[in-house]
């Protein structure tokens, strides 16, 4: 035990000893600069579309123009995920927002539907592709459908692969992303 007391005492002083008030040394250099973009991480915005039926393709699109504000460091190269809006009904008699992340697959008594997209630069092109004759598809699915579409540079999306990104709260949270709403 005395060995042990020993020890701690020796231990502190050492501690206490090093502490010194000595000058300050010179500053190191700067660091580098963060990604430009807004804060460097990303941008979430939302929209509420009506779908367009192309016959010639058997399918129903939309474009949906991403804002200008949206200044990323390398565009060509950043991730775009798009989540679709579904209500769910609630306990309390309301409805709750559930989120999902697009493809997302719909199996109808005539056949399955797929909402995907596709994105370039300036745009998101969200489509309703299905195995089945689309021109009769019921309006649920192409009316007043909402979706939250992220842009986030490809910096950001892989130094965080360990995000589940099928998740919209959590790549919100993650991101620190605010979503700005506009309704068409």
């Amino acid at each position: 035990m005395k060995k042990l007391l020993s020890l701690l005492v020796l231990t502190s002083i050492f501690f206490i000893s090093c502490s010194s008030d000595g000058e300050r040394g010179p500053q190191g250099p700067p660091g580098e600069d963060g990604l430009d973009g807004i804060d460097g991480l990303g941008y979430t915005y939302e929209r509420t579309i009506d779908f367009e039926y192309f016959s010639e393709f058997n399918y129903y699109s939309q474009l949906i123009d991403i804002p200008a504000e949206v200044d990323t460091f390398e565009p060509e190269s950043d991730a775009v995920l798009v989540y679709r809006l579904e209500l769910l009904d609630a306990e309390d008699g309301g409805t709750v927002d559930s989120w999902s992340l697009i493809p997302q697959n719909f199996f109808l008594n005539e056949g399955t539907i797929q909402y995907v997209y596709n994105h370039t630069v300036s745009d998101v092109e969200i489509i309703i592709d299905g195995n089945f004759d689309l021109s009769g598809l019921n309006s649920q699915f192409t009316d007043n459908q909402t979706f939250r579409i992220v842009v986030l540079p490809s910096a950001v999306f892989a130094a965080n692969a360990d995000v589940d990104f099928s998740n919209l709260n959590q790549v919100q949270n993650r991101f620190n992303l605010d979503f700005e709403k506009e309704k068409k």
